[in-house]
């Protein structure tokens, strides 16, 4: 006699080989087991990157949720290791060099420190091919979110190394937009010297704020290196702490 065929519901129960199968290993699956996700949030340079870093850590912070803010050693403008924004916050983050291992320092951490709860990467336009991958590693083997904040091309409107990956690799992209001073959005950036012109040659990474770098559209990038015209680099801040006219 032939053997009665399993219905649908028995072949979900057991597995291929007798073992439980995927409706069986889903039901026992914790609740509390949801997948991480890569974010890389890109933009060009003043759109309040750092600014969102900050927000999001402290989101987390308030929920009782402990963060690591890993920020790279090149960029020292407001003191090692500090993450700070334009606008005032800042925050102690932890400092990585190029040849330093991510997934091997977030682990380490979890060890000493216990759960770990999400990892922010502050510039992280200048994490290396090899860092970005083990960046994905501490998402999908440690199952750990990973929020990456960078700019997406340089002064030369190309693709920096680490926004390169992140941009083939994430799992969510987000654009944080701002306005080039035409009012148009503000897509590029332009490296300029201390008359407003556009400076074309020079090593990709060169750290610097206002004083270095504008914001600019797609359009009006062209211009300026074009040599059709300079920049103002006087930018005005919003007076933040104070009221009344």
């Amino acid at each position: 006699r032939r053997a009665p065929r399993d219905s649908g519901a028995a072949a979900a129960r057991r597995g291929p080989h007798g073992g439980p199968g995927p409706a069986i290993m889903a039901a026992s699956r914790p609740p509390e087991t949801a997948l991480a996700k890569l974010y890389f949030y890109y933009s060009a340079m003043n759109a309040g990157k750092t600014t969102t870093l900050l927000q999001s850590a402290h989101n987390y912070l308030e929920r009782g949720m402990r963060t690591l803010i890993l920020t790279p050693r090149l960029d020292d403008r407001y003191g090692e290791g500090v993450v700070a924004s334009r606008i005032g916050l800042k925050a102690q983050g932890t400092i990585f060099g190029r040849d330093d291992d991510l997934q091997a320092m977030v682990t380490a951490d979890i060890a000493a420190k216990g759960p770990l709860h999400c990892v922010l990467v502050d510039e992280a336009q200048f994490l290396s091919k090899a860092q970005v991958w083990q960046v994905t590693e501490i998402v999908d083997r440690l199952n750990v979110p990973v929020l990456a904040y960078g700019l997406r091309t340089d002064f030369r409107g190309e693709l920096f190394e680490g926004s390169q990956y992140l941009l083939a690799w994430a799992d969510n992209l987000v654009e944080i937009k701002t306005i080039c001073h035409t009012g148009r959005k503000a897509t590029m950036v332009l490296r300029v010297d201390e008359h407003g012109r556009a400076l074309t040659d020079g090593p990709q990474v060169e750290i610097g704020g206002n004083e270095r770098y504008v914001s600019v559209s797609r359009g009006e990038f062209k211009k300026v290196m074009a040599g059709e015209g300079v920049i103002d680099l006087q930018q005005p801040q919003l007076p933040l702490g104070r009221t009344g006219g």
